[in-house]
């Protein structure tokens, strides 16, 4: 198969859906002779955040002079994106190789996307000798793929309801499925929680003799300004690409973890890791405006405490733009309600579209969902015309798409035909 073929193969794996356990996993990593266990790991989890937190992990690693491994989810428009070594994407020839090699054992025993694409990180991260290799979870975290690690450290970035009808309905469920990564001994940090969450994190921490280190008893925060001190590093003026102060939170846990796990204490190293994370990450959809004259601005918010800080943000620039239109759709075991809540008022213009994806809310029902906040919506069923339109309309109007990454990856995908 050439490399169509073997993601078309890899692709249609999406129809095992999500299949919970580390049976699968386990055995197909031991027929690939155990990739994982050579591999010196930081594993992230987390309801948001976790993307960034591990981009700027990755980014520091790679300014202290060291090969690092980077595998995060999901993709906006290669599969490669998921797969990177020192801010280049995993080559064809490699995804192409591995699904031809592996083709029988996949069909024989149903592995899922999720399953194949994590053994398909760990092979290369090995094959290539990387120092360190940052692995973020999918979903949860307990059962999710990714934890069959014996981690160098565990980062929690945050915790809200999502996935409920899979990870349950309280945040104290969810911050015990997130809590899963936890293994013995190792060090655990963990972001901004509430009082309920950090309690399952520090009951797991104390089963399990790891030792926890919480992001707040690093932090002095005045106002909009965010300073980090460590006995190995002080973080006062630095400057940050990504836009928004939850995204300083999510650098201050990368520089917490990186300092307290490898003693790294060079200021320019932080610095620099922080400063150059997009070009080191090649991160995307983090408050990203991808078109100027007129707007076009992605963030991956797909939950609703993800779009209340992207919210808040957006709210302060808002005013600078003739019209704001928002393009929205969602996955159906999100919290859709309680997004959309949060949108009433705040823009000029609405706009629905359904994402190209089996577990997408149908664009009826999300409108149904707007129609009981009395928010006047337009569908949109052709998404290359909408995109058309918008961009010969007034150069000073802003569209904000958010929701979901997979409606990111598709307006992406989209906006490289212009």
């Amino acid at each position: 198969m050439d490399i169509k073929q073997s993601l078309d193969k890899l692709f249609s794996l999406h129809n095992f859906g999500i299949k919970l356990g580390l049976d699968n996993i386990r055995a197909f990593l031991e027929h690939i002779s155990n990739p994982e266990k050579s591999l010196k790991t930081f594993h992230i989890a987390g309801s948001n955040g976790k993307g960034s937190t591990s981009a700027f992990i990755a980014s520091i690693l790679f300014e202290a002079g060291y090969k690092v491994g980077l595998y995060t989810s999901p993709h906006f428009v290669r599969f490669n994106e998921r797969i990177i070594i020192n801010g280049k994407y995993i080559e064809d020839e490699f995804v192409a190789g591995f699904i031809n090699r592996h083709n029988d054992y996949i069909d024989k025993h149903g592995l899922t996307f999720f399953e194949v694409t994590t053994a398909m990180a760990f092979e290369y991260f090995k094959e290539n000798k990387v120092d360190f290799a940052v692995i973020e979870t999918g979903l949860g975290g307990r059962l999710d793929a990714t934890n069959v690690l014996n981690p160098l450290a565990c980062i929690i970035t945050s915790i809200s309801l999502e996935h409920t009808n899979i990870l349950g309905d309280k945040i104290s469920q969810i911050a015990f499925e997130k809590s899963g990564i936890i293994k013995p001994h190792c060090k655990v940090f963990i972001g901004k929680l509430s009082d309920d969450a950090e309690a399952v994190i520090e009951k797991k921490c104390n089963e399990v003799k790891a030792k926890l280190f919480r992001l707040e008893d690093y932090l002095i925060e005045k106002n909009d300004i965010v300073e980090l001190y460590t006995e190995e590093i002080e973080l006062q003026d630095w400057e940050i690409p990504l836009k928004g102060k939850y995204q300083r939170y999510n650098a201050a846990l990368a520089v917490l973890t990186v300092t307290k796990t490898l003693d790294i204490d060079k200021p320019s190293v932080v610095y620099d890791g922080i400063k150059n994370v997009i070009q080191n990450t090649l991160i995307q959809g983090r408050y990203e405006y991808i078109r100027k004259q007129p707007f076009i601005l992605l963030d991956s918010a797909h939950n609703p405490d993800g779009l209340k800080v992207f919210l808040n943000e957006f709210r302060n620039e808002k005013n600078k733009y003739s019209k704001t239109l928002l393009l929205f759709s969602a996955l159906k075991d999100k919290d859709i309600d309680s997004m959309i809540k949060q949108l009433v008022n705040i823009f000029d213009e609405y706009y629905l579209t359904e994402i190209n994806y089996e577990r997408a809310e149908k664009l009826d029902d999300l409108k149904k969902r707007f129609d009981k906040f009395n928010i006047k919506t337009e569908t949109i069923t052709d998404k290359g015309k909408f995109i058309s339109n918008f961009l010969i309309g007034d150069k000073n109007n802003c569209l904000v798409v958010t929701g979901s990454m997979f409606l990111l990856g598709e307006i992406k995908s989209i906006l490289e035909e212009f």
